[in-house]
């Protein structure tokens, strides 16, 4: 037998491997079952399931260093050194807590996100549940972590003695301490109000300073517009409680879309009417609330008629007013060509004698300008052809 473990005092000995043997294996045997347990319902997807196996990991490594604590104070360790290495294993439980929480409060969120999809047709109600689930769910991560690494900063006498410090100059530095912190608690009071009263829902189409886009994403500090060419626009929470903005599905997402059309006074309404109809019935963009032309403005040349249709959504809505005013000014053309805008006018003959004319808009490009006509009217010699006019 070697003389060093001869000489050992298997007492002492036996009071440092006894405590930390029996607390290792305990920890590695508690390890092992809850990673199994963890692999077993991994696949599960009730909520009671997805809760468990979100604290399956942090305890696993928890609880071993729960026993490795209890195991040290029964060690004969100076108690200086004790000390030092309780810190350090508080300081290990208190990031596995932290950790714990985070991970159920996200187990809680997917869970809520997976029972309320909001691909389906009418998903206004599952577009509230996941904008509320989303920001107040990051609010608590937020709110779990900040108060984990607080009471890890209290475990140190420095942080303590500063925070001594701090209270005896309240005034000063709360002053201080509101001015640096005020966007930060701005963008958080904005995000509470986003999730409670909800002027914008994932997925809601919006204006946003003159843009037309989607709500991609809601986050801690801002919110991500996805503009219709693929572009973002990162908008800060705080931006969207203190400026107006348009919202298209605030209570619904069906719309109505107007075409305007000028045409001629002689256009027959009827059948413009009827021909809209076809259109809308024909089109499944259509979803059968609205199909009206109405004439809404006259000018001294045309009037203005309005096509308005309805459609499920915004972008539905956008596709079906094109092909409505492309279908119905292929129409008119088709059918009814006199139907489409013209300019009238009036020229004078040399004999001084008004000519009306009526239909000056097909004989445009090779009519003479009216500048023309007057120099005509002057010398027919030089301009032959208006003396038939």
């Amino acid at each position: 037998m070697p003389a060093f473990v001869a000489a050992m005092d298997w007492y002492v000995v036996g009071g440092y491997v006894v405590p930390l043997g029996i607390a290792l294996l305990l920890g590695l045997v508690v390890h092992v079952l809850l990673r199994r347990v963890a692999r077993r319902i991994a696949d599960h997807q009730s909520t009671r399931a997805r809760i468990v196996h979100a604290m399956v990991l942090p305890l696993a490594f928890a609880l071993p260093l729960l026993f490795v604590l209890a195991a040290l104070r029964a060690m004969p360790i100076p108690d200086e050194d004790l000390r030092t290495w309780a810190h350090a294993l508080r300081l290990a439980v208190f990031a596995c807590v932290t950790w714990l929480l985070v991970r159920v409060v996200g187990a809680v969120e997917d869970s809520i996100l997976r029972h309320n999809p909001m691909e389906i047709a009418d998903n206004l109600h599952a577009r509230r549940i996941q904008t509320q689930t989303r920001v107040l769910s990051r609010v608590a991560m937020g709110a779990i972590i900040l108060l984990g690494v607080s009471l890890s900063l209290m475990t140190f006498p420095a942080v303590r003695q500063v925070g001594a410090t701090l209270l005896a100059s309240a005034g000063i530095a709360g002053l201080v301490a509101g001015i640096a912190a005020r966007p930060v608690f701005g963008n958080l009071i904005a995000g509470l109000q986003i999730a409670l009263a909800q002027p914008i829902r994932l997925d809601d189409v919006v204006i946003v300073e003159g843009e037309w886009g989607r709500i991609e994403e809601i986050n801690s500090t801002y919110v991500v517009v996805r503009i219709w060419d693929e572009r973002r626009l990162v908008v800060p929470l705080s931006w969207w409680i203190e400026n107006p903005f348009q919202n298209w599905t605030r209570s619904s997402a069906q719309m109505l879309g107007t075409a305007f059309l000028w045409l001629d006074y002689r256009t027959p309404m009827d059948e413009v009417r009827a021909e809209l109809e076809r259109i809308c019935h024909g089109d499944p963009r259509w979803d059968g609330r609205v199909c009206i032309a109405q004439v809404t403005d006259t000018s001294e040349r045309e009037m203005q008629v309005r096509l308005l249709v309805s459609a499920r959504d915004s972008g539905e809505a956008f596709d079906l007013r094109c092909a409505v005013r492309e279908r119905m000014i292929g129409f008119l053309a088709q059918h009814y060509p006199h139907a489409l805008p013209r300019l009238r006018a009036e020229v004078v003959s040399d004999a001084g004698r008004r000519v009306p004319r009526t239909d000056a808009a097909t004989e445009v490009p090779s009519s003479p300008r009216a500048e023309d006509m007057e120099d005509a009217a002057a010398d027919p010699a030089r301009h032959p052809a208006a003396g038939g006019a």
